[in-house]
Order: structure tokens, then sequence, then C-alpha cells
């Protein structure tokens, strides 16, 4: 589809409009019941005191921004791994980066209490984690004059798979309260996240936001691959250094405040590319919103779906995202395979 001005700011418009829907869905959820009156008096400082703003501003707001955040991060970080690799079910998880983290933040976790470190060195020991493997990768994989799709999976396979046995190390000698904090961790939470870092993973994201955004007519090229990219202008190697760059930093930073959370990286492109075509112009804007959007809409109800208790908001992203991967799957199989 052509993309226009018109066209443009329409969908981003929409987009825009659905995250606005959905972190007030998320500010008015939750295990105290907020009219839409106190909501809107807490949001728009005619009610500043009192427990109902104390709640809107002080609990549910930041959360919902930090996952507005990390969904976008991951979304937009699948947009574009999906385009280096040249295959639109690819992960943002797949080269490695997000077991470098989780591999940090488990570190912190189990052996931070022997050390005299709390909770609150995980995120910057798991985003330490995510800048080593990014720096391996770029070392290994990238080695040389040609960074090969191949040679970045085959090295995000090996990572992962060390990461995992460690991390199986590392909870098997933990404490049963470090061990339940490894496992929520693991598949995806945020109920722990702490508000101060949502500055950080803001940064991380507007740098990867403008890498993609100022690259987008080379994302549309590298789908083609790399020597037709090359033989129309696009400096194939140099910018997918940047890309890999700026989205493992994005990974990274969206790992260390919510652990690993599936599937929004996976689910929110290839859905997207489906509604608005593959111009990552539109696509790279889009997923961000649609990505933050998705995933505040999960911590919600994660945080309500069983009155008091809270699940993981990876679980819910897990239900989601697993039987909706297994029919684009299908789907992608049958075009691939048709005759």
């Amino acid at each position: 589809m052509l993309l226009t001005r018109s066209r443009f700011f329409f969908v981003l418009s929409a987009m825009v409009l659905l995250v606005v829907a959905s972190a007030w869905f998320s500010l008015l959820l939750g295990p105290s019941e907020l009219s839409f009156a106190q909501v809107w008096g807490a949001v728009t400082g005619a009610e500043a005191a009192g427990p109902e703003a104390d709640i809107v501003l002080r609990i549910r707001w930041p959360r919902t921004l930090l996952a507005m955040l990390v969904g976008a991060s991951l979304s937009v970080s699948g947009v574009v791994f999906q385009a280096m690799l040249r295959n639109p079910l690819a992960d943002p998880f797949v080269l490695g980066v997000s077991g470098g983290a989780a591999l940090g933040g488990i570190a912190a976790l189990s052996l931070g209490a022997a050390a005299g470190f709390g909770y609150n060195a995980v995120p910057p020991a798991a985003f330490v984690g995510a800048l080593v493997t990014t720096f391996l990768l770029y070392v290994i994989a990238g080695s040389g004059e040609r960074v090969s799709a191949n040679n970045l999976l085959l090295t995000g396979v090996v990572f992962n798979a060390f990461a995992s046995a460690a991390i199986v190390f590392l909870a098997s000698v933990a404490g049963l309260t470090e061990g339940s904090q490894i496992f929520l961790w693991l598949i995806g939470n945020l109920s722990a996240a702490r508000s101060d870092v949502a500055g950080w993973v803001a940064l991380f994201l507007a740098l990867g936001l403008v890498a993609s955004l100022l690259l987008g007519r080379s994302l549309n090229l590298l789908i083609l691959g790399d020597e037709p990219a090359a033989q129309l202008g696009v400096a194939t190697e140099a910018h997918k250094r940047v890309l890999l760059l700026a989205t493992s930093l994005m990974v990274g930073a969206a790992v260390s405040v919510a652990g690993l959370v599936g599937f929004v990286g996976l689910i929110i492109p290839h859905l997207l590319r489906l509604v608005l075509g593959a111009d990552h112009r539109l696509l790279v804007p889009a997923a961000a919103l649609g990505g933050g959007a998705f995933l505040v809409v999960c911590d919600s109800v994660a945080r309500t779906a069983l009155g008091g208790r809270e699940l993981p908001v990876g679980a819910i992203t897990a239900l989601v995202g697993g039987p909706l991967f297994l029919y684009l799957l299908r789907k992608h199989q049958q075009r691939v395979f048709a005759p």
C-alpha cells in the first residue's frame, strides 16, 4: 500500500487513541474500585490529594507508563529484527540479548543477598548483561566486513543456551525467596518494577525509534536481501550494525525492568504488517504504539483477573500470543508451500 501523508497521520492518530484508551482502562482497573470522575480528577489535578489520587498517580500510572515503554521497546525491536533477518516470525529475543540480560538480573537476584545488594541491583545488572552480550555479538557474529544473518542467529542460539544453563544453576543454589523472585522475573513481571527506571527505558526507546525511522528506507530494502539493497544504494553492513546496537539496547532496557515478557515483539509487528503493509516508515511508529497498548492491556488483566492476587504479565502475553503465533505460523507455512 502506498504511504501518503494523510494515511500516515490517520493510522498514527488511530494508534494514539488506542494507547490512550488502554492507559485509561489500566488506571480504572484494580483491587480498589475507582470511578471515571475520580481518575479524571487525579489525572487533571482537580483532586491532587486523597487516597484515590495516590492510587492513580503513585501506583497505577507509573506501572502503566512502564508497561507502555516496555511493550513499545519489544515491539519495535521485533519489527527491526524481522526485517534484518528477513523472517516475519522472528522474535526480538532470538539474538541472545535477552538471555544475557536475564543472566545478569538473575545473578543479582540470587547472589545479591550474600553481597549485600537488594532487588534494586537487578535492573542495572540485567542491563550490563545485555551490553556484554551485544558486545560479544559484534565480536563473534559481526567480525569482518559483513554481519551475517545466519551468524547472528547461530550466535544467539548459543548465547541463549549458555544463559539458560547458567540461570538454572543460579536458581538451584538460590534460597526459597530468591527462587520465587527468579521464577516471576523469568516469565515477565511488572509488579516489582521500579518507576524510577522508566526514564532510562524511555531514553533507549527514543534512540531505537530515531535510528529505525531514519533507516526506514534501508529496512524496506533489507527485506529484499543484502545484495539487492546494496545495489539500490544502502550501506547494508553499517546500517545493520547501527540497527543491531539500537535494538539490542532497547531489548536490554526492557528486560532489565520487566524480565522476559514474551510474544509482544513477535505478534504485534506481524499483525500490524498484515494490516498496514511492510513500509517501515509507518510500521515502526505504529508498532511502538501498538506494542505499548497491548502490554498495558495485558498487565491490566494480570492485575485484576484473580481479584486480590496478581499474575505475571508474561503469563497473559503467552496465553494470548501462543495460540495466535501458532495460527500465524500455520498461515505462513501455507503461503510458503502453496503450489
